[in-house]
């Protein structure tokens, strides 16, 4: 899968970068240390696993077919080879990412979130950044304006941070399936 906020390659992971996960099963791919490396399509996962590079942790209890061979398509596959990773993958700032990181809430009223809101605004010298920009919805946008938060009454649920170290993974699926969790939970609770 390939996102502006994900580097187009991965150092150790053949095939990286070839295709999109949109559409198809995803599979979560484990270090042979089971650190999270990466989300795959479920194609590229059996195709890991068939060239003896990965083994599967967890199925997906579906079968693919071919005209002369079926095979369990893996949710969690681990590398048999640990794969040195020279930097720590963080998100990159994005719109989407913001809303993933407030959970699709609104950080002022608590409602469905459908956009984004400066807490300083752009045009008082607030950045576009992770500590600056929150989720939030159309009435609470319109509401607040170019206004400094203590020239409103409305208050923050929770201030603005930089997402955890792996929220890619949030912002690569609509939800985290419940046997990934034990791979995922210390860090993406972050």
């Amino acid at each position: 899968m390939h996102t502006p906020d994900m580097p187009s390659e991965m150092p150790g992971i053949p095939g990286r970068g070839q295709g999109s996960v949109s559409g198809m099963g995803r599979a979560l791919v484990l270090n042979a240390s089971y650190e999270p490396l990466e989300i795959v399509s479920d194609r590229r996962a059996v195709v890991l696993v068939l060239g003896n590079k990965a083994e599967i942790i967890h199925d997906s209890g579906i079968e693919m077919h071919a005209a002369h061979l079926s095979v369990i398509v893996p949710s969690v596959i681990r590398l048999r080879r640990y794969v040195r990773i020279p930097y720590r993958r963080l998100a990159g700032f994005s719109r989407r990412g913001v809303l993933a990181r407030d959970g699709f809430r609104c950080q002022y009223c608590n409602k469905p979130a459908e956009s984004i809101d400066h807490v300083v605004p752009r045009s008082r010298g607030g950045s576009h950044t992770w500590d600056n920009v929150v989720a939030a919805c159309h009435g609470c946008n319109r509401a607040k304006r170019d206004r400094l938060l203590a020239e409103t009454s409305m208050h923050l649920r929770r201030h603005p941070r930089p997402p955890g170290e792996l929220s890619w993974i949030r912002m690569a699926v609509e939800s985290v399936p419940a046997h990934w969790e034990a791979y995922l939970s210390p860090a993406l609770s972050a």
